[in-house]
């Protein structure tokens, strides 16, 4: 798994942001997340980490993810009961957690969301981040690497 010219420059300039600095392993964790973007739990990033990169330990694998979630590059889903899991999605989206299948899927929201959803904020209030999650049953007959569902 390789990153795209553009994903390892956001990658890097992300990282040198924050202090850090890009290495082999980071990469690699942050490839595997772009490349099957099905909000995998930090324990099938390592299995899938280690195919390529047998060395890679689970504390490597927890710690980028980690600088990862730090750098705002992936976001950290936490659900009741439920292992976090990690998105690669940068864009303004909504969460759905099936409760049958545990799958979790991205779901787009409208241009102006951010806009009319601050609104109902007290005055003076400033949103600079915001998380919408659902929880629920999504259709059965959804494809095996279905993970964006459109409005």
């Amino acid at each position: 798994m390789k990153l795209s010219t553009n994903s390892k420059r956001e990658l890097e300039e992300a990282l040198v942001e924050n202090g850090l600095r890009a290495t082999r392993q980071r990469e690699h964790v942050y490839a595997v997340l772009l490349t099957q973007r099905d909000h995998p739990t930090a324990d099938e990033v390592y299995a899938r980490a280690k195919q390529v990169m047998p060395s890679i330990s689970l504390a490597t694998v927890y710690n980028c993810l980690e600088t990862l979630v730090e750098c705002d590059l992936v976001k950290k889903l936490n659900y009741e009961r439920e292992p976090s899991r990690f998105c690669p999605n940068d864009g303004e989206h909504a969460h759905f957690l099936d409760e049958g299948t545990g799958r979790v899927f991205d779901i787009d929201l409208p241009e102006n969301f951010m806009h009319e959803i601050t609104n109902v904020l007290p005055q003076g209030f400033e949103a600079k981040k915001f998380k919408l999650s659902f929880t629920g049953y999504a259709p059965k007959d959804l494809p095996g690497d279905h993970c964006v569902a459109e409005n």
